[in-house]
């Protein structure tokens, strides 16, 4: 299999340049408490210059399964890896978790029982790759690289995604664990979704990391929400929806109620108004402020974002209060950062 630029050389004649079980009980921060400033953020942000590019490495990670994903991230960035290297890393370790019921092995099943997964990844160059709706692969994320890497297309979908795979080595697995089979059998009692603000049975993890060559790459994987009609997709396979990355200017990535992202066109929307100068912080708040502004059920929904600037500056907002990330910069701890940043009802 020729890569992707030998087969657009080849074929086109010319070089072409150029994203939980771990949140469920675990939430640490409610509209009811009086949560603690986010310390990555700048606390009033507006338009600010970009400066030099930062050098040292640092990963973020949506919710809890962040952690786990972040230590698995840096043992690429920490031995001077790249960080499409160290996303995808990080995407495999938190798939393979059968604990969490909304990504791979063990993510919820859609309303007729099948386990479909979502992913998507976006390196330092602008290239992309991304699967949707594929099933009984155990890593979604590594079809979503080779997608990018070794074909001239951007997204494989069900059959055909899972055929690439299989094509490609991976390993036929039932991904339905006995959990989400009975997770599946109660929702069956009532078949109705009724979402909860952080827990609304899906809770992707969305990554963004830098490398100690200041470069940028992202990655999103998800099971999408838990028991949705057969076929459904959401943000996280969708470039410039639940992922987007422009080395120059800075990366982003989403989580929440896949509808609302992909109506936004979020993660491509925070990109561009950091590259309109904004702080990383700002363009997330206008992000969220414009689904708060214009999209009715918002009370009822959530959707978080993460950015990362080139010079290293990073921003995270929420609609309402409990999202959550990691975050492990060089030279510091592995942690999580409760968002106290949310927009209110206009």
């Amino acid at each position: 299999m020729s890569t992707r630029r030998k087969f657009l050389s080849t074929s086109l004649g010319a070089t072409l340049g150029v994203v939980g079980g771990y949140l469920l009980g675990r939430n640490t921060a409610s509209a009811a408490q009086d949560p603690t400033p986010t310390p990555d953020a700048a606390p009033s942000p507006g338009v600010s210059p970009m400066g030099a590019t930062f050098t040292g490495g640092q990963i973020i990670s949506t919710w809890y399964h962040g952690l786990i994903a972040n230590d698995a991230a840096w043992k690429v960035i920490g031995q001077g890896g790249q960080a499409v290297d160290a996303v995808e890393a990080a995407a495999r370790i938190v798939e393979l978790d059968p604990k969490g019921s909304s990504v791979g092995l063990g993510g919820r099943p859609d309303r007729e029982g099948h386990v479909t997964l979502d992913a998507c990844i976006m390196d330092h160059t602008g290239n992309a790759g991304s699967v949707t709706a594929i099933e009984n692969i155990m890593h979604p994320i590594t079809v979503a690289r080779k997608v990018m890497d070794e074909t001239p297309h951007v997204m494989l979908t069900a059959e055909g995604a899972y055929q690439f795979a299989r094509e490609h080595g991976m390993e036929h697995t039932d991904l339905l664990t006995e959990d989400s089979q009975k997770a599946l059998q109660n929702w069956l009692k009532e078949s109705q979704y009724k979402p909860i603000i952080n827990i609304e049975n899906h809770d992707t993890i969305g990554i963004v990391a830098q490398d100690q060559q200041g470069n940028l790459s992202g990655a999103c994987t998800t099971s999408g929400l838990a028991f949705k009609m057969r076929g459904r997709v959401g943000d996280s396979p969708i470039i410039g929806a639940g992922l987007f990355v422009d080395n120059e200017i800075g990366a982003a990535t989403a989580t929440g109620l896949g509808e609302a992202v992909m109506k936004s066109c979020g993660s491509f929307l925070i990109v561009e108004l950091m590259r309109q100068g904004m702080h990383p912080q700002a363009a997330c708040e206008e992000a969220v402020r414009r689904i708060v502004a214009k999209q009715k059920g918002y009370e009822d929904f959530q959707i978080g974002y993460l950015a990362i600037r080139k010079d290293g500056e990073v921003g995270a907002h929420a609609i309402h209060y409990g999202f959550n990330y990691a975050h492990l910069r060089a030279g510091g701890e592995n942690r999580m950062v409760d968002v106290s940043h949310v927009t209110p009802k206009p």
